[in-house]
């Protein structure tokens, strides 16, 4: 039987046992999926023994980053960010992949945005850099970031410059100007309170909302869009959709390549979560 994990610290929240698990029964794949509380401080010492056990990894914050330096090959993504959520055992050396910026498109999708000219991006923290990265890819030429502190957006600004993308930065305060945008990815870590003000004003000219944050929810954004009939989108949709992408590395090795029947398997997964 081929053994996969979960690891975070917290990970006792994690619904990826239930979307993996449902996605290897619709394979009919007779797998494993479980998880692990792991923190920084024995990320390396656990590898050792996943590398003999494990076919792959799923990782939660904080451990992107370690498991980023952990691998011996890394996809675009992954280069691009310099964090990882997936880890292939299969090989002499670890494979990393980062499924979260292909999670944030398929999230977008879903709330009916599949090309946002206009975004904005609500935190500046390691999520964030998935969160612009994605939002390049689905085409989007301007991009305002707000930022509880500012000075933390210097990396995101410069990425997105890069990316060609046309940026501006402002502070999380209630006095702050907006203009209307077609979607906002907010990266905030879950309980994060803000001003009720700007949150309303957020969801006023925000567009579609794309949360990254599952439990708890709704948080405080989602709340705001909610109040105005407006799309949102908890976490869990970029979590169905990047978990699918990790299906797709651990059947196959392959990122790019859709499984046979897809669309069936990511309504089996999407089952799985309505039912838990």
């Amino acid at each position: 039987m081929q053994r996969l994990e979960v690891w975070g610290d917290p990970i006792s929240h994690s619904r990826s046992p239930q979307l993996h698990a449902a996605a290897y029964r619709a394979l009919g794949l007779d797998w494993e999926y479980g998880r692990r509380q792991v923190n920084e401080a024995s990320f390396d010492r656990e590898l050792v023994t996943a590398r003999r056990e494990l076919r792959g990894l799923s990782l939660t914050m904080p451990l992107k980053e370690s498991a980023w330096r952990a691998a011996g090959w890394r996809d675009a993504r992954a280069l691009r960010t310099g964090v990882a959520n997936t880890l292939l055992l299969t090989g002499d050396e670890p494979s990393a992949f980062n499924t979260d910026i292909g999670g944030f498109i398929g999230a977008l999708r879903e709330n009916g945005v599949d090309a946002p000219e206009r975004a904005r991006i609500v935190g500046a923290g390691a999520t964030a850099v998935s969160a612009v990265i994605a939002l390049a890819e689905a085409g989007t030429r301007e991009l305002e970031i707000f930022a509880r502190r500012p000075q933390k957006a210097v990396t995101l600004v410069d990425l997105a410059a890069d990316l060609g993308m046309s940026v501006s930065v402002h502070a999380l305060t209630s006095n702050t100007s907006m203009s209307d945008v077609d979607a906002t990815i907010a990266t905030l870590p879950g309980g994060t309170r803000i001003d009720d003000v700007i949150a309303g004003a957020l969801a006023q000219h925000g567009g579609a909302l794309v949360d990254a944050v599952y439990a708890p929810w709704p948080t405080q954004l989602g709340e705001a869009w909610m109040a105005l009939g407006r799309p949102a989108a908890s976490g869990v949709q970029m979590l169905l959709h990047q978990a699918l992408l990790q299906v797709r590395i651990f059947v196959t090795g392959q990122v790019a390549e859709p499984l046979e029947s897809e669309s069936v398997i990511l309504d089996t997964m999407r089952s799985a979560l309505v039912g838990d």
